[in-house]
């Protein structure tokens, strides 16, 4: 079918149901931000492949809600679809139901398959329609149009050691019910796969990149429970949950087991990950919501996480080094191109010990493909790599021992004095995030800013945050903290580790963006108070040949030259002597 024949197809289920309006959101039933190919929905309904996106469907409309990052790619991938590009106004904000509530009749009939929708925003669409009586009903009327649907996966997961991951899982099931207990809450339903993951030491293969494994947890003062499918866990992983007191169930007997919470029970709940419909199953009304407690704990590291994390860094500058020299070295000489390269430089880090795959789909934008801050080359769009302009390299790796993310630039010639002044002015917005020392208590939105002054200076801005927490061997965008305008109230605590991603985008022309990744540390303690810093984990060369001095002050050239120091003194020992010569001359200091 194309498309425009299962949006046809989706509006005369819609007719046969009564429904004035259908939601198709970019999630599963546990709020991932990337999914498996089961639920790949709004690829499947309209051919946008972005990875955040909501889809709305009316009987003379068809749009596609999503920001910034995807518009150029968006505009291409729904042409012909029969859907239009509505472009948001603030990133992953919900504001197609006010589009809803200003189209809709009174009485009218929205629905979605509430699987896939937040409790959070379940309870805001209810909420927010309600003036015009406008119902919220649950249907999945996709599942009756789509044909050889991907089946869900069936890969094996694991569990990874406390000599990894610094802790038990007695001992996180411990303070989890701790903090239980300060809410003065009685159980917990935790359906985020990275929460689950963290709490009870496994890991697994059923999300592209994410080494995630699908599930669900509920944990009460007395026992605590997994739902994974039969057979994912060998016998000894099992045992070795039985002996942490951990009861494991059937995947599909979740439902079952919400429904048998007593109502006099107060349930805590993230509301922004656990999906509706689970949500509607619970029989009390005495509900916490709020952030997972765990979400809290996995994001402050500890220190064996950290001397992990420092590990995977070298390995992945090592990869990255031997990437860079080879892109030198074959320019001009070997056909080159987005894809190809890419490939490369996963090669090269599957050369690494521990290697578990690439933690996101390389983002190599190569001239005006680098100014689509989440472009993904295709067959179709993959670009050949020549000795002109610049290659925007945004990647990362999964190792057993960490998780890492990295953008770095690579001019390929006959650049020009715009390339060079965006390209100094976003090396300055990085390290100015950087070197910045911070009191204690410091939120997300005041180090955006920071850095995004030196941009603002030259009226320039950029349409996504700053930076996204990482995690251990995890998910490569984890939270709570985060680095953006918006206003979350959470601060930066000693152990957390953030990107630092500044970036300036030329529509048709080129992209910049240069990414480390970041430890909050205790800096200094006075009669003023704590204050913070960041000791940057990410090793690898920042290219020099484009930057324009007079834009930067001396101390961002000596953070510069202290930084390449590092980076030559902790990979030298892990190249060939040719790699490591390279990587000096390269790295030697700017005078």
């Amino acid at each position: 079918m194309t498309y425009k024949e299962k949006l046809a197809a989706i509006r005369e289920l819609m007719r046969q149901n009564g429904i004035d309006a259908y939601i198709i959101p970019s999630a599963d039933p546990h709020i991932s931000e990337y999914v498996p190919d089961h639920y790949k929905c709004l690829h499947f309904a309209s051919g946008f492949t972005g990875s955040a996106g909501t889809i709305v469907i009316t009987h003379d409309f068809a749009g596609l809600w999503t920001d910034f990052r995807y518009f150029v790619q968006a505009t291409e991938q729904l042409e012909g679809t029969g859907y239009d590009l509505v472009k948001l106004k603030v990133q992953h904000s919900p504001e197609y139901i006010a589009w809803l509530y200003s189209k809709l009749n009174n009485g009218a009939v929205v629905a979605c398959n509430q699987k896939l929708l937040s409790a959070y925003l379940g309870d805001l669409i209810t909420e927010e329609l309600s003036d015009k009586d406008i119902k919220l009903k649950d249907y999945d009327l996709l599942a009756p149009v789509w044909e050889n649907r991907p089946a869900l996966p069936e890969n094996p997961a694991f569990l990874i050691d406390a000599q990894f991951t610094g802790e038990t899982v007695s001992s996180k099931l411990a303070r989890l019910r701790e903090a239980l207990k300060s809410y003065k809450a009685d159980s917990t339903l935790i359906s985020s796969l990275d929460d689950i993951a963290w709490l009870l030491n496994i890991r697994g293969g059923d999300v592209s990149y994410n080494p995630v494994v699908l599930s669900f947890v509920i944990v009460d003062h007395e026992k605590a429970s997994l739902f994974i499918e039969n057979g994912k866990l060998n016998d000894t992983d099992l045992s070795k949950l039985a002996n942490e007191s951990v009861q494991v169930f059937a995947y599909n007997e979740i439902e079952n087991a919400i429904s048998e919470i007593p109502a006099e029970h107060t349930v805590f709940i993230d509301p922004k990950r656990n999906c509706y419909a689970l949500y509607k199953l619970l029989k009390t009304t005495s509900i916490v919501k709020n952030i997972n407690p765990t979400t809290h704990f996995k994001a402050v590291k500890n220190a064996t996480e950290v001397e992990h994390m420092r590990t995977a860094m070298v390995k992945d500058g090592v990869a990255m080094t031997r990437f860079m020299k080879w892109i030198e070295e074959n320019l001009g000489k070997t056909h080159i191109t987005e894809l190809s390269a890419s490939k490369q430089l996963a090669d090269f880090r599957a050369e690494q010990d521990g290697f578990a795959g690439v933690s996101f789909n390389t983002i190599g934008g190569y001239n005006a493909h680098g100014a689509l801050p989440h472009y993904a080359a295709t067959t179709e769009s993959d670009s050949e790599i020549v000795a002109d302009g610049l290659f925007l390299v945004d990647s990362g790796g999964q190792y057993h021992y960490g998780t890492t993310d990295i953008t770095r630039m690579v001019p390929l010639g006959n650049n020009t004095e715009e390339h060079k002044q965006d390209y100094t002015l976003v090396l300055k917005a990085m390290i100015e995030g950087s070197a910045t020392i911070y009191p204690k208590g410091t939120r997300g939105y005041q180090i955006d800013a920071i850095c995004r002054k030196p941009l603002w200076d030259y009226a320039i801005n950029y349409g996504h945050g700053t930076g996204h927490g990482i995690g251990f061997y995890l998910n490569v965008h984890e939270g709570p903290q985060v680095l953006n305008p918006t206003s979350v109230e959470i601060s930066l605590e000693t152990g957390m580790i953030t990107s630092i991603e500044p970036g300036i985008y030329r529509p048709g022309k080129h992209g910049v963006r240069i990414e480390n990744l970041v430890l909050t540390i205790a800096q200094t303690e006075n009669e003023f108070g704590e204050f913070y810093a960041f000791e940057t984990l990410t090793l690898a060369l920042i290219d020099t040949t484009l930057i324009k001095k007079e834009l930067l002050e001396s101390r961002h050239i000596a953070w510069l030259n202290n930084y390449h120091q590092q980076v030559v003194e902790k990979l030298t020992p892990h190249l060939t002597a040719e790699e490591s010569a390279w990587l000096k001359e390269k790295a030697k200091p700017i005078i």
